[in-house]
Formats: structure tokens, sequence, C-alpha cells
């Protein structure tokens, strides 16, 4: 009996498990059975020999890619599912459960009234949402609140849509979103999950960035954070934001507050100047100390929507379904959450607009893209004084830049409709005059600003979340 085989063996080798290719494989596979019988046999893959090493070469090739795949496992960049949970199991960290859409609500009533955490608002799409922080309405007849979804994941929330309060409380007049929600997540994703699980390993440091950050991603419901400092003597703008001198600062979205300034506290050393719109009084219970107990007030950043507008084009023959639009909307939306494996739309980042044709085209062969464009608010095409009556947009005064057709308009009060765009000219031809827009409604004069889809790359300030909204996904068909 012969106890050898021409067939190539996986090796270990410094840079790992390696395995022969199929080709070698079946080579040798091949020489075996030419050797068993004799030599002389015809090594075509047709034939009853060549058949029989072609399934022996597939047994052996599966065995090998599984081993392969296993010891891939064992390396943190690579590993998924039950393994990566295994390897942040040694970092005392678990998976994320699917968390919440997080809405920036604008709570009308009469002042003083106070609007606890569980007030329940209701949606336009029957999607309940809660009060995750206590506030008093002010001076002004408004307060804006935090409310995250009862329904976990990336569920969508237009501006406007979160409109009716669904539990009353007297004085509580109205609510409404005046910006998009930051989507949720589903079951935190493998690309996620090492992220979070790398900016662990500071966790048991003092005082770091990364420790900091470590530390807010841990909050339950923490969509997403950024964290940096000024360590000058002096103010300094840091990605768009003036930071204090010898100053913190951290900027997050979902959470509950108390356990977010509490997580800061902890890992950065009381004394620390802090920067952002939301302050928390944390108290220091640590063993030795009795009521009253020292009480530190830590302000963070609770980031402003910054709304991302796409232009899709694609091309146009008898294979593109009716609703094309509608799967190319949810694929981006999708996409910008993270849902496709790859990385979510984050604070403080550069997005691409090549982020997004993967999964445009993985919709299918009809879906062949021309371009994929993106834009925004932060690189606006005009800023402007305008009003709306019906679907007329009257330009009083232009700040800067040129109006023109196609352009999506905002504002910062949230009376506009999101994704109105402008349709037609009318006496303006990109100054001042009467322009037709795509959404009747009824806006008194207020500054404004159009934005276009019109660049490949544009960049998230640190104070800034970006979001996104099937209306402002612009799909057309050439």
């Amino acid at each position: 009996m012969v106890d050898t085989t021409n067939v190539p063996p996986p090796q270990w080798t410094n840079t790992g498990f390696l395995i022969p290719s199929a080709a070698a494989v079946l080579a040798g596979v091949t020489e075996d059975i030419n050797e068993a019988f004799g030599g002389g046999l015809n090594p075509a893959l047709d034939t009853p020999q060549g058949q029989l090493a072609s399934s022996e070469t597939a047994v052996i090739d599966e065995v090998n890619s599984t081993f392969l795949a296993f010891t891939n496992q064992v390396d943190p960049a690579f590993a998924t599912g039950r393994m990566q949970d295994a390897i942040a199991r040694i970092y005392f960290i678990e998976r994320n459960p699917a968390q919440p859409t997080v809405v920036q609500a604008l709570c009308n009533g009469l002042p003083g009234v106070a609007i606890p955490s569980g007030a329940l608002a209701l949606a336009e799409d029957g999607n309940q949402y809660l009060c995750t922080e206590d506030g008093v309405i002010g001076a002004d007849g408004t307060v804006t609140l935090p409310f995250e979804c009862l329904v976990v994941g990336p569920i969508p929330c237009p501006a406007d849509s979160l409109n009716q309060i669904y539990r009353s409380i007297p004085g509580w007049d109205s609510i409404n979103n005046p910006d998009d929600g930051v989507l949720g997540n589903s079951v935190e994703g493998r690309a996620a999950f090492e992220a979070r699980r790398a900016a662990s390993v500071a966790l048991n440091s003092q005082g770091s960035l990364p420790s900091v950050l470590g530390a807010v991603l841990e909050v339950p419901n923490v969509i997403d954070a950024y964290v940096t400092e000024n360590d000058t003597n002096t103010v300094q703008n840091i990605g768009g934001v003036s930071l204090y001198a010898n100053s913190l600062y951290v900027s997050v979205v979902g959470g509950d507050a108390d356990d977010i300034a509490r997580a800061i506290w902890t890992r950065k050393a009381p004394g620390c100047a802090y920067n952002g719109n939301t302050t928390v009084t944390v108290y220091d219970q640590s063993p030795g100390y009795v009521p009253p107990y020292p009480a530190y007030r830590v302000s963070f950043e609770i980031p402003d929507p910054l709304a991302i507008l796409f232009a899709v084009n694609i091309v146009n023959s008898h294979l593109v379904p009716s609703d094309a639009a509608t799967q190319i909307q949810n694929a981006i939306i999708a996409a910008f959450a993270g849902g496709d494996g790859g990385p979510r739309a984050k604070i403080g980042t550069t997005l691409f607009a090549s982020r997004f044709y993967a999964p445009v085209a993985a919709l299918g062969s009809w879906c062949q893209i021309i371009s994929i464009e993106i834009g925004s608010t932060n690189n606006p095409a005009a800023i402007f004084t305008g009003a709306i009556a019906g679907t007329t947009l009257s330009v009083s005064a232009v700040a800067s830049g040129a109006l023109a057709v196609g352009q999506v308009i905002s504002d910062t009060t949230g009376a506009l409709t999101v994704g109105t765009t402008i349709t037609a000219l009318g006496s303006g031809t990109g100054g001042t005059g009467t322009y037709t827009v795509s959404n009747s409604g009824t806006v008194t004069s207020e500054s404004m600003m159009a934005a276009e889809p019109d660049r490949f790359d544009i960049g998230v300030d640190i104070d800034q979340v970006p979001t996104i909204s099937a209306n402002d996904i612009i799909v057309t068909l050439s």
C-alpha cells in the first residue's frame, strides 16, 4: 500500500495558514489515480477517472477552505458571528442589540410646563417615540428634547413627521421634528462591533481620548460618538467647532444624558473644561463620601442634524421596474445606517458618493449607474432671504451664490417642507425674484439656503450628525 500522495498539503507559515490552489490539488489527485492504475490514463475531466479526480479535488478543497476560514476567525480583523462574540468577551463587551432611531423634537406649550422622560409622541408612520430626557418648556414656549423610536432598527423619521402627542400632558400643546431623525441600527454588525472592541481596549485607562470614546460607546442606545480635545491655552477651531482652551469635546447621539455625562466624567479627571450644548450634574458617590456628594457639571454636544442630499442617475431601459426610485432610496438609506455591512455615516467624517455605488448596483442588472453625487448645506449653492406662498418662492435678497432649478432649499426654523426643490424659474434667474418650488406651503420671510447634490464627497463637522430622508434622494433616468 502506497502512503504517499502528489496532492500538495496545506502549510503553516509566518504569514498564516496557506492552502494549495484547487488546480494544484486536481493535478495531484490526477497523478495519484494515474499511478494507482499503472500509468497511461487519459487525464481529461470528462473520462471516468477525470470525474473521480474532480470529485476528490472538490472534497479536499472544501475541507482545506473550511479550516482556512476557521483559522482566520481567530484574528479579530476577520472574525465574524460567534467567533467575534467570543473574542469580544475577552474584553468584557457584548454585541449591541438593535438600537432605535433618535429624533430631536421641538415641543411647544405653556412656559414652565414639565415634559418628563417617558412622554410619548406619534409619527405619521404609526411608530411611537419615547422622550429620553426631562425638560421644561422655556419662556419662549418651546423646548427641544430627544425622543427615540420604540421599535428598534434603522427606521426613517423624516422632518415634520413626528407631529402628534400620544399621551396628553396639560400645557403641552404640540410637537414636531424640524430635522430628519438619526437612523437607528440593526443588531451591531461585524465592522462596527470590531471598531468598538478596538476602542474598548482603552477603557481601563484614564484621561485619554480613546478611553472617553470607549466609555461613551458603552452607554446603552448610543448610536454614534466623537471625542477630541483642545490641549492648547487658547481657543481653537477644530472640526468646524470653536473649543475652549484646555478642554474636552464629546459629541454623541442617543443614550441617556445622565449616563453619558457619568461615562465622560469617569474617564476624564475632575476640573477638566468641557464644551457642548447639554450640561448634566454628576455626583461623586465614591466610598468615603456622604451626602451632600461633590457635584460636577459635565457638558457634551448633542449634534445638529445635517441632511445629506443624493442625486442618482441610472440608464433608462425596459428592464427598470416601476418602483426603481423607491428601491434605490431604500438601498441608500440602509447603507447610510451601515445595514449593508459597510460603515455607517458618522459624526465628523467625510462621506464619499462612491460608498453607495455597491448597494445600489446590487439591486439588479437593471440598475446601471451613470452617476451618484452628494451634497449638503455645508457647501451651499446660495444663501438668501425668501418667503413661500403656495408653490411660489419670492427671493428678496441673495447673500451669496445663485439659485437654480434642481436645488434643494432649507431653513433653520423647520418651516420648510423637507425635500423642497426649485422646479422652475419665474422672474428670478439666479438672484432676487420669484421661483416655482415642488412643495406648496406658507413660509414667512426668513433666511434660507439652497444646496444641490453635485459633489463626490462632503465633510461633516464634529457638531453635526448626518441624516437622510427619501425626500432628499433624487433618482433620474437617462
